[in-house]
């Protein structure tokens, strides 16, 4: 399996699939800090008010890396699925971000083609 074949939802559900095995809860981390010129860069964008767009670009790449880090581990472990993915951030010292990506790792199958009969007696 391709870690791109690793679905990742914020539900607790995949439409269409059944959960048939709950492996655990996983996650992926990175830690980034912005270089010197970075923050002096951002510093100074923050004098005039505004997005501070080299942040912004450090946090977009770290949660993706983070979400790579967690389909790996999903992939690892013999998952073919991640329900309620979610996001944390802390501070380290005021130099340094760490951004987690976590959620419960999971084995789905496809039920999408099956009937499902209601009966009201």
């Amino acid at each position: 399996m391709e870690p791109n074949d690793i679905i990742m939802v914020t539900t607790n559900y995949v439409p269409g699939k059944k959960i048939t095995k709950i492996i655990g809860t996983i996650w992926g981390i990175t830690v980034r800090s912005r270089g010197l010129g970075g923050n002096i860069m951002a510093g100074l964008r923050s004098l005039a008010g505004g997005e501070i767009k080299e942040y912004a670009k450090m946090l977009s790449d770290a949660r993706n890396t983070a979400m790579d880090r967690l389909r790996e581990s999903a992939r690892q472990l013999g998952a073919n699925a991640v329900v309620e993915l979610r996001f944390d951030s802390s501070d380290i010292g005021q130099v340094m971000t760490e951004i987690v990506a976590y959620g419960t790792a999971v084995v789905v199958t496809d039920v999408s083609g099956e009937v499902e009969r209601v009966s009201l007696s």
